[in-house]
């Protein structure tokens, strides 16, 4: 069993920068591929970015592509998702999510077994 959770959300006007955390527990924490995906009031849930345990990473969504960045600490169980210059457009519940699997298979969500309980993200004009 691993547990997930998420923090660092808010509200932040368009042009700003969060970083969002996921602190991992349990005994093979470590070993999962983390994910993140996010879910705007009305839509699907949709694929962000994902990284290995030894830091490979899948090419991040179009959509947030050159602006946010993951990285994971297996020191500390925790993943992270550094937001930079935010839009409107990226308002969304995100979610923190693990699993296996080859890095290039984990942009679907069936490929995750454990997921967070979500965290809000509000970007204002």
């Amino acid at each position: 069993q691993v547990q997930l959770v998420e923090s660092g959300g808010g509200l932040v006007q368009a042009g700003g920068s969060l970083r969002l955390s996921c602190a991992a527990s349990g005994r093979t924490a470590s070993s999962y591929v983390m994910g993140w995906f996010r879910q705007a009031p009305g839509k699907e849930r949709e694929f962000v970015a994902a990284i290995n345990w030894s830091g490979g990473t899948t090419p991040s969504a179009d959509s947030v592509k050159g602006r946010f960045t993951i990285s994971r600490d297996n020191a500390k169980n925790t993943v992270y998702l550094q937001m930079n210059s935010l839009k409107r457009e990226d308002t969304a519940v995100y979610y923190c999510a693990a699993g296996f699997g080859t890095i290039a298979t984990m942009t679907l969500r069936w490929r995750y077994n454990y997921w967070g309980q979500g965290t809000q993200v509000t970007v204002s004009s």
